[in-house]
């Protein structure tokens, strides 16, 4: 590595460490600011403060924000990061001293550089001067023969003589008829310049250069392809002799947008290197280190990370989980009465968690009791005989709590000492009987805000379900005091006094319990702060004239750089569902549950009846002989509002149009591209599936994969890539499909202006699309008005 390289990715060197060291003690926020502390002090060139040949932790407590007891707790693991910086900072003034005395001292003395050179230099200058050579004898020189000339004359090769290298050979003819494919391209223009295979090769390759000549007969005879930075090297170089535009050949491989090879970026490993390969430009490698820097720092936080405050929040709290799970819990077999609890989770020992960095654990046996109750009597048809409730949850929002609740516990089971600072209450102890108590509850707020920085409406909505739980006569919790034998007590946080209270009256704890919340609520609301701007990521597309017609260039895009499906089979398969994910999400603007789980009936088989639709709560795709279309039928039942007045107990249903070519890739899909994505695995029967690769378990797409597959056709055809050129729509970010949703209401606002029609792209009511979508009609109800005034003016 050069050292101009060096200097450039030292501070990625730092991002490194303070990923895989440092993160693990310290939680997002202090680790931001300790990040940006130490990035200020290399671009300035600052030596960190030092006391007593030490890091003085207390000065640098001060400057960056951070407890200085947290920094002396860690000093053992910073301590490196600030040596490496000092050595850094200080090699860069001493090298300056250096050069300076070097220009003082350069008339007077010269002395080498090497190792080698010094050790030779010492021992010239050690030595005594040697004595003066004796004379030497001389010694007459041999007479030869004269040779014949003609016998000496040179052989003359065998074969023709090769023709002379131009630099620009003259074309043979001017018109042509424009080829398809790369390999009729490429012999078109190397006959049309009198070139041979070899004649081009001697033309275009340096003699430093090894690069093989059998390649380029590779790509004559279609055998293979150009993929590397190199061979994209030598295209270049082939259409700058032909004077060819720039890009000509590349843009008539059959698969135009595949990933090069051979980048070389420093500090990366080889998996994140395959990550990034797609948005790196060919000539990476032999750009500047300040520019391969620019580049990798855009495309690590435009494309990877997503950009926005939230997002970068989120990569940081995810280098240290913190979670109670509850495995096989949303299995309705598993629920109290009609099964025990399941082989696969283990008891916990109380010093599981000692030294541990991801404080992710399994339930104990009571805690997974206990919550199993609480999904029992919110979801059953039925209460229990005996007990009062109110409201019913559905599958999602009982997976929704179970997820909360795991978060709860996991943050009270964390150890003090670790980056998520909890109190480290025994897994063994956890019980929801603690969540009883005011304490527990302010607790978990303030351990909220501290690593988020504010409150938001998330600590909202779990207050909300401490309402729910000790309500009067219908909260679970205060229905079931036996609970409170199980509590012990925890130093600051649960008192012994506490726990005998709440025993000798649950009730009375319950109602000081849900006063104290119920004011909470109120106290929070007044100051939460959203920090998730739903928004954000397709701002450049809501602010277009027309969002609908901005997003579908990401499908038309798709489409321009689909591969040769006889060559690339698995990518064609891949690009087709890409565009019918972005396509199916414009026309019918459904949540992703619901189009994830879009059933498909292909043309001439019985498509499933309503009923038994229903009962799976999933739609179907299916063909319409009486309108002679693709047809989408979910049941209301399906939808996460089904309660609505837009559904009115009746289906949602849907005939596709058949513009911009949706019904032949559709067909495509279902007769060819589907079953190359499955690979012969079992089918889900869902419309959509996943590439089934050997460490694939099922094809059918859940709602984390589902996410991850939109984002990745966004961070791919979406965002406009200024050093690739890839990319159609400047300023996006990442996103997943739920924006959709958000493209069609607006579109539709800013065309009519009414929420009632907003509301029927998008199966919801015109209130909830007031409240949502409200903040981007004022403008635009300026701008309808003008546009009906102005006839008046263009009439007269």
């Amino acid at each position: 590595m050069t050292r101009s390289a060096g200097r450039a990715s030292f501070p990625r060197m730092i991002d490194r460490f303070l990923r895989q060291r440092v993160a693990e003690v310290f939680p997002p926020r202090e680790l931001e600011r300790l990040s940006v502390y130490l990035h200020s002090l290399i671009s300035n060139r600052q030596l960190p403060p030092r006391h007593g040949g030490r890091p003085d932790w207390p000065e640098i407590a001060k400057e960056c924000g951070v407890a200085v007891e947290a920094l002396e707790r860690a000093s053992s693991i910073l301590g490196p990061a600030i040596d490496a910086i000092v050595r850094f900072v200080g090699s860069r003034s001493a090298k300056r001293k250096e050069i300076r005395k070097r220009g003082a001292d350069r008339n007077l003395r010269v002395r080498p550089t090497s190792r080698r050179h010094r050790s030779a230099f010492r021992e010239t200058e050690s030595k005594p001067p040697l004595a003066p050579e004796a004379p030497r004898k001389h010694v007459p020189k041999q007479t030869v023969p004269a040779a014949d000339p003609a016998s000496e004359a040179p052989r003359r090769k065998r074969g023709m003589k090769p023709k002379p290298i131009a630099e620009f050979p003259d074309p043979l003819w001017t018109m042509w008829e424009e080829p398809d494919t790369f390999t009729d391209a490429l012999k078109l223009h190397i006959e049309r310049h009198g070139d041979s295979c070899w004649q081009l090769y001697r033309a275009i390759v340096r003699s430093e250069e090894n690069f093989d000549r059998k390649t380029l007969l590779t790509w004559l005879k279609g055998t293979k392809a150009p993929r590397s930075v190199a061979s994209f090297e030598i295209l270049g170089r082939i259409e700058r002799r032909y004077r060819l535009p720039e890009g000509y050949f590349k843009a008539k491989l059959a698969h135009p947008a595949r990933a090069a090879t051979g980048h070389r970026p420093t500090d990366i490993t080889p998996s994140q290197r395959r990550r990034l390969a797609w948005h790196l430009p060919d000539d990476f490698d032999r750009r500047p280190p300040e520019e391969r820097e620019e580049i990798l720092e855009w495309v690590q936080r435009v494309i990877v990370s997503g950009g926005t405050d939230y997002r970068r929040f989120q990569a940081l709290a995810l280098r240290n989980r913190y979670a109670v799970r509850f495995p096989g819990i949303l299995d309705r077999s598993n629920f109290p009465g009609t099964a025990s609890r399941p082989p696969d989770v283990v008891d916990i020992d109380d010093d599981d968690f000692a030294g541990a960095t991801n404080t992710v654990i399994d339930a104990p046996e009571r805690l997974w009791g206990e919550m199993a109750q609480l999904l029992d009597f919110k979801t059953t048809t039925l209460t229990a005989f005996g007990y009062q409730r109110v409201g019913v949850w559905g599958e999602e929002t009982a997976a929704q709590k179970v997820e909360h609740f795991g978060l709860l516990f996991g943050a009270l089971a964390a150890p003090p000492k670790s980056a998520v600072g909890g109190p480290g209450i025994p897994a063994a102890s956890l019980t929801f009987a603690m969540l009883v108590f005011p304490s527990v509850w302010d607790w978990y707020l303030r351990w909220r805000e501290r690593r988020r920085g504010f409150y938001t409406a998330w600590e909202v909505d779990m207050l909300r379900i401490a309402l729910a739980l000790t309500r009067v006569e219908t909260g679970w919790l205060r229905q079931h005091p036996e609970l409170a034998e199980h509590l012990i007590a925890v130093p600051g946080l649960v008192s012994e006094d506490q726990i005998a209270a709440a025993r000798e009256n649950w009730n009375d704890a319950c109602d000081i319990c849900h006063k104290h919340c119920t004011g909470r609520v109120k106290e929070i609301q007044r100051v939460a702060k959203v920090h998730r701007d739903p928004f954000e990521p397709i701002m450049p597309i809501l602010e277009a004239d027309s969002p609908v017609g901005e997003y579908r260039k990401i499908a038309d895009e798709i489409i321009r750089m689909l591969p040769d499906e006889r060559r690339y089979p698995s990518a064609a398969a891949e690009a087709v569902r890409s565009f019918l994910l972005i396509r199916f999400g414009l026309h019918t603007g459904l949540r992703q549950k619901n189009l994830r789980q879009l059933l498909i009936c292909p043309r001439g088989k019985l498509p499933m009846s309503e009923r038994q639709l229903a009962d799976l709560k999933v739609g179907e795709l299916r063909w319409s002989e009486r309108d002679r279309g693709w047809e989408v039928l979910i049941p209301s039942v399906a939808f996460k509002n089904a309660n609505s007045s837009y559904f009115g107990d009746k289906p949602f249903r849907l005939v596709l149009p058949d513009i911009g070519d949706l019904y032949r890739y559709i067909d495509a899909y279902v007769e060819r591209h589907r079953s190359r994505l499955l690979k012969g695995a079992s089918d889900p029967g869902t419309f959509f599936v996943k590439t089934v690769k050997v460490t694939s378990t099922s094809a059918a797409y859940d709602q984390n994969t589902f996410f991850e597959a939109w984002r990745l056709i966004i961070q791919r055809y979406g965002i406009y890539n200024p050093y690739t050129g890839r990319g159609v729509i400047e300023g996006l970010l990442p996103h997943g499909p739920h924006n959709i949703r958000d493209v069609l209401a607006t579109h539709i606002l800013k065309k009519t202006g009414s929420y009632e029609q907003a509301s029927y792209a998008i199966q919801d009511t015109p209130e909830m699309v007031a409240k949502h979508y409200g903040r981007f009609l004022p403008q635009d109800k300026a701008a309808l008005a003008a546009r009906i005034l102005n006839q008046v003016w263009e009439a007269a």
